[in-house]
């Protein structure tokens, strides 16, 4: 069996050089180099720290530094990860885990596992594919996209070109003609959920990549698809003076579902009840804006107590494993974001990259919930976990 899987992977690294290459389905990957590189890989690439470790080899100091870095001393993102690492998990057992099932609903859509894609801007910085590259995988998959707003493709191309089930996430301008535009654009390229990021007023203070970000953005190095052409000179794509009032005049403006991402204390979960937001997103911003701040998931017990179950609660940050997942899901979260582990996946090989940094996580979330004696989303809850 073992001759026969090493003779398989030889003719198709073989097919992948030749002319043959070019007529072979390639489950989606761009082109037949980044096919090879995936042969080349599987075997070596384990878990998402190993995609990490290859991205590391591939990407520029610069891309390295925008991705893995954060604000002022990195304590948050150093938390994020970390402090999943305090909870314990109790598994049951005797239980059939014959059939596990990791569906979900979420806003009348049904998906295929509780994993979503964080919205992460300038990801060209990362593969030339971008977040197109990145869609792709997520259409391939089956998974759900966040898209950034400051994506280097406009949410129109993504979409068109991906066929994807995407979300849109927004920084609202501080010209409101601006935001009406993207989210008529969002609306017409058929997205039902709009993710609000509200922890951004102003931008953190990356020291190892804002000044170089900014340089690329403003040489036009790396484009703003969303805004080209709408955002007049000297207005910011951030707005410092937004309130609570901006959900309103979001619901006055759109369609859409609002999820409000950036929350992290009951008493801004409380307030989003209080203005019949549709969900939220637990989120720091993966450390990259206020530092010394909690993690978000010793965050996310507050939140889940005030809210009752009355909306969905989706949670990013810190996630590497499918343990994680479960943890997060054990303590109450609907379903979790990840970010930079299929943007480590895209820097270490583009689309086949992010396919695999999203097969893996899966994969070990469901072989943990066998692990732990549980087969349904459902049936995981505050038992199963010491924190």
């Amino acid at each position: 069996m073992r001759d026969q899987l090493a003779y398989r992977r030889q003719f198709l690294k073989w097919t992948s050089l030749s002319a043959l290459g070019t007529m072979l389905p390639l489950s989606g990957y761009a082109t037949s180099a980044e096919w090879l590189e995936f042969m080349n890989q599987n075997d070596s690439i384990k878990n998402i720290h190993d995609l990490k470790s290859l991205s590391l080899e591939k990407l520029g100091q610069d891309a390295q530094d925008y991705l893995n870095g954060g604000s002022d001393d990195l304590t948050t993102v150093l938390a994020n990860e970390t402090a999943y690492k305090k909870i314990k998990i109790r598994a049951r057992r005797l239980v059939d885990v014959t059939s596990v099932s990791t569906e979900i609903e979420l806003f009348d859509q049904k998906m295929d596992q509780p994993i979503l894609m964080s919205p992460v801007g300038f990801q060209r910085f990362f593969h030339e594919g971008g977040e197109i590259a990145s869609a792709k995988a997520a259409q391939a998959k089956g998974f759900t996209m966040i898209a950034s707003s400051v994506s280097n493709f406009s949410f129109t191309n993504i979409a068109d070109q991906s066929g994807a089930n995407l979300w849109f996430q927004l920084y609202p301008s501080t010209d409101r003609k601006v935001t009406k535009i993207l989210l008529d654009r969002a609306e017409n390229a058929g997205c039902k959920v709009l993710v609000l990021t509200v922890d951004t007023p102003v931008v953190g203070n990356r020291e190892n990549s804002g000044t170089t970000l900014m340089a690329m953005i403003e040489s036009g190095e790396l484009r703003m698809g969303n805004f080209e052409g709408i955002l007049p000179e000297g207005v910011s794509f951030t707005d410092p003076s937004m309130t609570w009032d901006m959900i309103d005049w979001l619901k006055a403006n759109c369609n859409m579902k609002i999820l409000i991402k950036g929350i992290v204390t009951r008493e801004d979960a409380a307030l989003c009840l209080s203005r019949s937001v549709d969900g939220i997103i637990v989120s720091n911003h993966g450390g990259r804006q206020l530092d010394s701040g909690l993690s978000t998931i010793e965050c996310l017990p507050e939140i889940v107590n005030e809210v009752q179950e009355r909306i969905p609660i989706l949670i990013d940050g810190g996630i590497r494993r499918g343990t994680d997942i479960f943890k997060a899901l054990a303590l109450g979260a609907t379903a979790v974001c990840v970010g930079r582990p299929y943007c480590w996946g895209l820097g270490a090989m583009g689309q086949p990259g992010v396919e695999m940094a999203l097969d893996i996580l899966k994969t070990e979330l469901i072989r943990d919930m066998q692990l732990a004696g549980t087969t349904s989303l459902s049936s995981i809850n505050r038992t199963h976990v010491l924190y």
